[in-house]
């Protein structure tokens, strides 16, 4: 029986401090490297395209930015898109209700755990719930065609920023980042002042190509039904199909 064999059969005490805590790092190790093989893991085919849009719980159902957004999600919805959300009230309640009211097919909530956040909002027909930010920004990564950030707090800009980079890092290719209002663009130039000085360069010119900073209904269209044909014409030469 060799060492390491040894070494797992053996029994430790839960008085033994110092070992117990040894066999929890090693044991979550092991759990995140089982997480890390899973999320390799991707579909080859969806049989829809998915819309995830980013936005705040603050904003008010008589506020003109829940209206615009709800009238958004209602055109993307009749596209023949599915729209997925934080799941929760304010501009997020705003793009389910948009889809719920074009008749959506499937209006998805991925939710966060939180102890001062109501419960899901009453237009989303699928809900999931997650005890973790890092498990639900990544089902949104693993669910989603394009990516679209009407205005919102920190939360918001947390999503914002993970898109951003796994699109930096070429994790997700070829998917839509749709940052629209301006605010967006002042954290837009911040960025670029901040991050690419002269001698002190802390990105690339190229990343900031990465997100369409957009403040209208009619331009944030244009960019995804542009996207939505391509996919359209990928999906239906993956199937064999004219």
């Amino acid at each position: 029986m060799n060492q390491e064999k040894k070494s797992a059969d053996e029994s430790i005490g839960l008085d033994d401090e110092a070992r117990v805590v040894e066999v929890l790092k090693t044991s979550v190790f092991g759990l995140w490297q089982v997480v890390n093989n899973l999320t390799r893991l991707r579909p080859s085919r969806r049989e829809r395209y998915t819309v995830a849009i980013f936005g705040s719980a603050r904003v008010e159902r008589d506020h003109w930015v829940y209206e615009a957004v709800r009238d958004v999600s209602a055109e993307i919805t009749r596209m023949g898109c599915d729209i997925v959300t934080g799941g929760g009230p304010g501009l997020m309640q705003a793009a389910n209700e948009g889809a719920a009211s074009a008749g959506a097919a499937r209006s998805v909530g991925i939710r966060i755990e939180l102890p001062f956040e109501q419960d899901v909002n009453p237009f989303v027909g699928e809900g999931y719930e997650h005890g973790t930010f890092f498990t639900r920004l990544h089902h949104f990564t693993l669910s989603s065609d394009a990516f679209i950030a009407v205005p919102g707090g920190i939360g918001t800009v947390l999503e914002v920023m993970m898109i951003w980079q796994l699109l930096q890092v070429r994790k997700l290719g070829g998917t839509p980042l749709i940052l629209v209002g301006s605010m967006w663009q002042g954290l837009l130039d911040w960025c670029q002042e901040s991050m690419l000085r002269p001698g002190f360069e802390l990105a690339s010119p190229p990343d900031f190509e990465i997100p369409h900073c957009v403040t209208t209904g009619p331009e944030v269209m244009a960019i995804l039904r542009a996207h939505h044909s391509d996919w359209q014409r990928r999906a239906h030469a993956d199937t064999g199909q004219g």
